[in-house]
């Protein structure tokens, strides 16, 4: 207080205001959950104004307990029953995960799991049809295994496309083409292999004209032709000449290393024996063949390998137009194939 001129008490009251006591933030949680709210109601009218009754089972089954054990009412178990909202627009593939591509419909794809956790797979990739739909790229992926498989050259992650059987029946076919591709190149590395072997041995050389190594639908085809000057066989005898044995024991190394059978054939000429033998051309062919059977196996050549021991006589000739050619007389080992070509129908 202080005191004025006159003597009398001048009081000075100054009133101190403080800041507003704090309200709270409930409401913030509250603005939220009502605006979250309203969301979910729009999203709800939606749905239910642009999908069809069979859509909305396929969505509630989507979110549903029971679809965890598959019990799938709408065929594919995803949100829309597999389809998209609008029935004009494609179709979405029926397995895996809901995934988002931007400027398309959503589109569902493979869903791989991990380690005991689900990862959502790239988009399926989808085209136009014939009609104007899009349809699944899957029938394309299983016509392109099938050709690879024909042609030998399957690519193993591409099997499992398509439908069960599809699959089943694309792994075989493939697994087969893959053992026929494998069986092809190793009569191939025989073949060079015994044109080497011959052409490197001086006691051999000579006879690599009359040495014919060929792949056949049978199999890997190797025979020893006569020549004019030159025979393997002494004329109208079974016994072949030294060449001729060391040559066959050559084969026989080379075949040796391979699991293949083995058919043996004797062929003649078409000059037949002369008047007072009983033996023909038959005897003759045959006997010849079961010879070069007796020296591939003193050469090592197991016995359970051989399949067959023929003789043809003049009936499969070489040179069809000289029926009495010197290269009609030959003896043929061929080593059979286990692996048939495969020719996968679409």
């Amino acid at each position: 207080m202080a005191k004025g001129k006159g003597g009398g008490t001048i009081v000075i009251k100054r009133i101190e205001e403080g800041g507003h006591g704090h309200h709270g933030g409930a409401w913030k949680v509250a603005y939220a959950d009502f605006v979250t709210a309203m969301m979910a109601f729009f999203l709800l009218m939606w749905l239910l104004n642009a999908t069809t009754e069979e859509q909305r089972r396929g969505l509630a089954d989507y979110f549903s307990p029971t679809n965890v054990m598959g019990a799938q009412q709408t065929g594919s178990g995803q949100p829309f029953g597999g389809r998209t909202p609008h029935e004009s627009m494609p179709m979405a593939q029926d397995a895996g995960a809901v995934t988002a591509q931007r400027g398309r419909v959503p589109v569902l794809s493979d869903v791989d799991v991990e380690d005991e956790s689900e990862q959502v797979a790239r988009p399926t990739p989808m085209r136009e049809g014939p009609d104007g739909d899009d349809e699944d790229a899957t029938p394309r992926r299983v016509r392109q295994a099938r050709a690879d498989a024909e042609a030998g050259d399957a690519d193993p992650r591409r099997l499992g496309e398509g439908t069960e059987s599809d699959a089943r029946a694309l792994s075989d076919a493939a697994l087969r083409a893959e053992a026929a591709r494998r069986e092809r190149e190793a009569f191939e590395r025989a073949a060079e292999e015994i044109r080497q072997m011959v052409a490197q041995d001086p006691a051999l050389a000579e006879l690599g004209q009359q040495l014919m190594v060929e792949q056949t639908p049978q199999g890997l085809r190797i025979q020893l032709v006569d020549a004019e000057r030159t025979p393997m066989f002494a004329l109208g005898g079974a016994a072949p000449n030294e060449r001729a044995r060391v040559l066959l024991a050559r084969v026989a190394q080379v075949a040796n290393r391979l699991p293949n059978p083995i058919a043996i054939a004797g062929h003649t000429d078409a000059t037949p024996f002369r008047g007072g033998t009983e033996r023909s051309n038959w005897d003759l062919s045959a006997d010849r063949a079961n010879v070069t059977r007796r020296l591939l196996s003193e050469a090592g050549l197991p016995e359970a390998r051989i399949r067959s021991v023929t003789g043809n006589a003049e009936r499969d000739l070489l040179l069809p137009d000289n029926p009495n050619a010197a290269a009609n007389r030959r003896v043929s080992i061929t080593l059979l194939r286990q692996n048939e070509p495969v020719i996968v129908t679409q």
